[in-house]
């Protein structure tokens, strides 16, 4: 029997046992060692050689990961490690580091209850590291860390122990800062990594080789030991004397918890129905006989099997042939293939229970974040899963060959559906397929795939910066007439409160249609006035309706066009047609024909549409565009040289700072002028800057700019040159 059947035979053993599951995660910024930890988890595991671990990137089996040396995808894995004559069964995932991919990290955080967060040594705590600890922190996911890359700062940093050191507690109070202020408040204390407990562990990926305090204090290995290894080369025998793979899956069940501790205290968290129900309780409980309760956190297209669902199940069992409910649909499907992961292969099972995390085939519809569940009647589904950047950049996509048109609709809606985070629309007027994505890679790596994974060869125009439109005053109530003149519709526009769209952007608010009360006292903390916060009818893209309309009559047939008419022009603004962000739309009063047929949707939607527009333009509609935070570090003589490269494109300096021969540039620049900045960087310091992204959001376009932006947009879409102004929509 080979090492991957003796494998999956333990696996199956030990996933009845949610006291020995470990459910975890490996996230960090892009480059500090995440996928080189996994190959050297997966050596100890028996899965791989142990000669390779570190080099071969086992995880990256995407031929696109591999040739651009970075991870795209969140890899998962199922594996198990002895600790204290006790086996363990440990769910892995390896998420992406690259800011273009942080959609995979947030979705892979639902499905696990812990995390080894990777900080490179030389490099500290980077912007990405500390987005996947809030991604981690806000689905209630413990971190545990380990500093990577040590053997740089003893052979090319040369630094003494004491140096090294002080290095390692400013990257360890980094994190304890971090965690302080973005954990639950029950768990700010208990959850501060420590070194003298071994919830942190220092070591080298590459060169396989780990320490922790504990492991130091019972084999006798010092510090100053790691240092004459490196110092002599020796760096095979120090991986034999104090291998990584051991060292961090102790940390992992030392620390992290399994799913009977973590389900108790996520699913109130994650979960929208009552954790006190019998549901709740079964999910509380990790119990495998109860309801299926389940999410889906990733969904692969394969081309023999079809699209597998990968998800966590926290109650109940899946069973290869039973009908489930996809909660978002209400429709039921079945079962048709269930299994576990082993790296890039699947190992099918008739069964998996809770606690674990599958891979599903049969389940149609399901999306990432779709709840899956069984029993008579769907339960109430999981919290939407919330990604923390949205589309930024847009490219149009054609096939090459025409006759690839209809195959090309079904290709994107698979990407789609494959990565939450792109999204495809289809332009009616001009009939342009548009695709949008977080940044000019994350549109090429997915264009790869669809002429080379799937099939379609096609051709993308240059990338297109999303804008957002929003106002930045209020006007007068302004008339919306129906076109047969017998409904008056009376409304106003005016910019939403910076702290309730941060609550909705954050997802504390969730959006969609508001029912009853359940909004008011929320609202009313935030700082919304008592009868605004009753009258919130509709939360749509950062945007909210009120009707503050009162005693009419017919208010019952008309809301639901009127909710329609406003996310229509929340889709595209007046001014440019790019989406519209953070306005607060206030209906005030309506006036309704008695006779049901002359307020129908014909006559209700364009009247509030028209009136919308017009209210918009007058509240000062502008132009806000995507602006990215840039971190640059490079050798202090190239200071001049970055400088000028980031004002040239209109960027702002926020920071700068020197360690050593280093110098850290801290800026803000928008994402309209970061098209080939990685090519200008390189040539600017001969390759010697590091540098990363991250999309911080949305600030107003320069005035003076504005009417240039607004032009160029306007021609591109095909649109009337002038903009319309108030009266074109109220006359």
């Amino acid at each position: 029997m080979g090492r991957k059947e003796k494998m999956a035979e333990l696996v199956h053993k030990l996933m009845y046992n949610p006291d020995q599951i470990l459910n975890i995660g490996i996230a960090a910024h892009i480059d500090h060692g995440k996928t080189t930890l996994s190959d050297n988890l997966l050596a100890g595991a028996g899965l791989m050689s142990e000669d390779l671990a570190g080099k071969q990137l086992v995880l990256d089996f995407d031929e696109q990961e591999q040739s651009r040396g970075i991870t795209i995808d969140a890899a998962n894995i199922s594996m198990v490690h002895e600790y204290e004559e006790k086996e363990y069964l440990i769910n892995l995932i390896d998420t992406p580091g690259h800011v273009d991919f942080g959609g995979d990290v947030t979705r892979a955080m639902r499905a696990i209850d812990g995390c080894i967060i990777v900080v490179c040594a030389v490099e500290g705590v980077m912007p990405q590291t500390e987005t996947v600890v809030r991604q981690a922190l806000k689905e209630r996911v413990k971190p545990v860390l380990f500093i990577n890359k040590v053997d740089r700062l003893i052979r090319e940093l040369k630094l003494s122990p004491d140096e090294m050191q002080r290095r390692f507690m400013k990257i360890i109070t980094h994190v304890n800062k971090l965690i302080k202020q973005m954990a639950p408040d029950e768990f700010k204390e208990d959850w501060q990594v420590n070194v003298n407990d071994g919830s942190v562990a220092f070591g080298s990926a590459y060169w396989n080789w780990a320490i922790s305090v504990p492991f130091m204090q019972s084999t006798g290995l010092t510090f100053k030991d790691i240092i004459e290894y490196t110092e002599k080369d020796q760096l095979r025998d120090l991986a034999k004397r104090s291998p990584i793979h051991q060292i961090i899956l102790d940390m992992v069940v030392d620390h992290l918890p399994n799913p009977l501790t973590a389900q108790r205290y996520r699913i109130p968290k994650i979960w929208k129905g009552d954790p006190d129900s019998p549901v709740g309780e079964q999910m509380k409980a990790v119990n495998r006989e109860g309801t299926l309760a389940m999410v889906v956190t990733k969904i692969i297209v394969d081309r023999h099997a079809g699209e597998i669902a990968t998800g966590r199940i926290f109650s109940g069992t899946v069973r290869v042939g039973d009908e489930v409910w996809i909660v978002g649909t209400r429709n039921k499907r079945r079962v048709v293939q269930c299994g576990i992961y082993m790296g890039p292969d699947r190992k099918n099972m008739d069964e998996v229970p809770a606690g674990n995390i599958v891979a599903v085939t049969g389940l149609k519809e399901a999306i990432a974040g779709e709840t899956i569940c069984g029993g008579d009647e769907p339960i109430a589904p999981f919290e939407a899963i919330k990604h923390y950047s949205e589309p930024v950049v847009t490219v149009a996509v054609e096939p090459v060959n025409t006759k690839d048109l209809a195959k090309l609709i079904e290709v994107m809606r698979q990407v789609s559906k494959e990565d939450p985070t792109i999204q495809v629309k289809i332009d009616e007027e001009t009939g342009e397929y548009l695709m949008s994505g977080m940044g000019e890679l994350h549109l090429e790596v997915v264009g790869y795939r669809i002429t080379h994974s799937k099939g379609v060869e096609i051709s993308t125009s240059e990338p297109i910066v999303v804008y957002r439109e929003s106002v930045q005053g209020t006007c007068t109530d302004v008339e919306g007439k129906s076109p047969n003149k017998h409904n008056k519709f009376y409304l106003h526009a005016e910019p939403l409160d910076d702290n309730v769209y941060q609550a909705i952007k954050d997802g504390s608010i969730p959006e969609g249609r508001v029912k009853g009360k359940e909004l008011q006292q929320q609202l009313r903390d935030l700082g919304m006035d008592r009868d605004e916060a009753r009258g919130v009818e509709d939360i749509y893209q950062g945007n909210m309706l009120l009707n503050l309309s009162k005693g009419i009559v017919h208010i019952g047939e008309v809301i639901e066009l009127i909710v329609e008419a406003f996310h229509s022009v929340m889709d595209k603004g007046p001014m440019a047609e790019e989406p519209v962000m953070k306005v607060k739309i206030k209906v005030t009063d309506m006036k309704l024909h008695e006779d049901s047929i002359h307020r129908g949707p014909a006559q209700v939607i364009p009247a509030v549409r028209h009136a919308l527009f017009g209210s918009i333009l007058m509240a000062k509609d502008s132009l806000f565009e995507p602006i990215q935070k840039l971190w640059v570090q490079a050798p202090q003589e190239y200071m001049g040289s970055i400088t000028r490269e980031i004002q040239g494109r209109r960027g702002q300096i926020l920071d700068m700072a020197q360690e050593g021969e280093l110098i850290s540039i801290e800026a803000k620049v928008p994402v309209a002028e970061m098209f080939g900045f990685s090519g200008e960087i390189r040539s600017a310091t001969e390759g010697r800057a590091l540098w990363s992204t991250e999309v911080t959001g949305f600030e107003q376009v320069p005035e003076n700019m504005q009417p240039e932006i607004v032009l160029q947009i306007r021609k591109r879409k095909g649109l009337k040159v002038e903009i319309p102004k108030p009266e074109n929509w109220l006359t």
